[in-house]
């Protein structure tokens, strides 16, 4: 039988206890400023934190996840799951037929390993235009990325503006660690996807996820024969930021 790998779950003491007083004001608050936005859920350990937050709460903030076609079926069993714990049906967008077909033809189906160019066009075709068709007439929305998870999310900030398309965008688990997701999950019951047991951190498409060895960051499984300075699929583009306070307009950061 494997070893089980999942993370090791923080201590749950008053800070983290305030830590997460503060993320539920932060739902309800983004949640009230907002008549339309929405998750994007990787259904990974991150974006259940996050689905519980709002499920829990009846946070008005939809959520969907992007189903590549090129999914675990370990990450697609999450949507059942999620049906069952929360009486929720997460949103499903895919990709275009003809996109993936006209990809396929000119380039291979794994094209994606030969080079940074022909992965982020694979990714274009079966995340960022699905993803920009989810968040159509959205004001905002939601994501579960951490500054810890890599060095390209190190200046990472709970608000910011997504110059792409022109509405806020949100990442609520900004300054969160791995250790304190896990004790979020493990104090609520939270379902979790399996892959996590098994070394993967961080969990995209199977043929472009890898489980992580010891000592790596969490994203070194991802499109793990790249450097790590690429390592991003052209979902997350942002510029200005802002800085949050309960019950505060948000105001844009200065430059």
């Amino acid at each position: 039988m494997s070893q089980d790998r999942t993370p090791a779950a923080a201590p749950v003491d008053a800070a983290f206890e305030a830590k997460i007083e503060r993320l539920h004001a932060f739902i309800d608050e983004i949640a009230k400023r907002h008549a339309r936005i929405k998750l994007a859920s990787s259904l990974a350990a991150e974006d259940m934190v996050l689905t519980h937050a709002i499920l829990s709460r009846a946070a008005a903030i939809g959520i969907f996840s992007l189903n590549t076609g090129r999914l675990h079926a370990e990450t697609l069993g999450m949507i059942d799951r999620v049906r069952e714990r929360y009486g929720y049906e997460i949103e499903q967008f895919h990709p275009q037929a003809d996109a993936v077909e006209a990809y396929a033809k000119a380039h291979g189906l794994n094209a994606f390993y030969e080079s940074v160019e022909l992965r982020k066009r694979c990714c274009e075709i079966r995340k960022v235009e699905p993803l920009n068709r989810a968040l159509a007439g959205v004001e905002a929305w939601v994501t579960g990325q951490r500054r810890e998870q890599s060095v390209t999310r190190a200046e990472l900030h709970e608000e910011e503006h997504d110059a792409a398309r022109n509405i806020a965008k949100y990442n609520p688990l900004a300054d969160w660690s791995e250790g304190e997701v896990w004790a979020y999950l493990a104090m609520y019951d939270v379902p979790v996807n399996p892959l996590h047991a098994r070394g993967y951190p961080s969990i995209g498409c199977e043929p472009c996820t890898r489980a992580v060895r010891p000592g790596e960051d969490s994203r070194a499984g991802r499109w793990w024969w790249e450097s790590r300075d690429s390592k991003e699929c052209g979902l997350h583009v942002t510029t200005s930021t802002i800085q949050f306070a309960p019950n505060a307009t948000p105001t844009p950061a200065s430059a």
